[in-house]
């Protein structure tokens, strides 16, 4: 789908999964001329992202916001995170992750015209908002493009998405996504 050169009200979100999307992409849709994109390489197996991604698409088509649907690289980011591969959930390995997907979905921005970008990472439960947006905030700055840096948790979002998960029957997984979160979540 061809996307038009560059609008004051254009907004791309970077989705990382209907659960975490469904409420922002529900309100953001009212506020701006949305696209969702969807850019999770570090989602394993393939077949978690895939199912991921189908939600994702569903919800997009069912409110009819164009999405767009970048290539896995699930590769590219095992060699980003393999420094610091062994560090627990919710440090370095996660910020090096936050920071490949919002630098990609930044990236695809700039190149079609966006002015503003956003993701729907903040709205996980274990996902510290400030750390996000912190990261969002700095790759705006080197783009020279806007982040709407929002805790998406906040607000009654979180209920507000919790509640259209349930309404739809949207598939809810059960770790963050990498096969780290995986192991982890196994532990427990």
């Amino acid at each position: 789908m061809p996307i038009q050169k560059v609008s004051k009200n254009r907004l791309l979100l970077h989705a990382c999964c209907a659960p975490c999307s469904i409420a922002v992409i529900n309100e953001l849709r009212v506020e701006y001329e949305l696209y969702v994109l969807f850019f999770n390489p570090n989602i394993h197996p393939e077949a978690e992202y895939l199912k991921r991604k189908s939600e994702v698409v569903r919800v997009c088509r069912e409110w009819k916001v164009s999405m767009i649907d970048l290539d896995y690289e699930s590769t590219l980011w095992e060699e980003l995170v393999a420094p610091v591969s062994q560090k627990k959930e919710g440090g370095p390995r996660c910020s090096t992750c936050f920071r490949l997907r919002l630098a990609r979905t930044a990236d695809y921005a700039k190149e079609h015209g966006f002015v503003y970008f956003a993701t729907s990472l903040t709205m996980g439960r274990r996902k510290d908002s400030t750390v996000i947006n912190a990261i969002g905030r700095t790759i705006a700055v080197q783009f020279g493009l806007k982040f709407l840096d929002t805790n998406w948790k906040k607000g009654g979002r979180w209920e507000t998405g919790r509640r259209l998960t349930e309404e739809w029957g949207i598939y809810r997984q059960s770790y963050c996504g990498c096969r780290f979160s995986l192991e982890e979540m196994a532990k427990r």
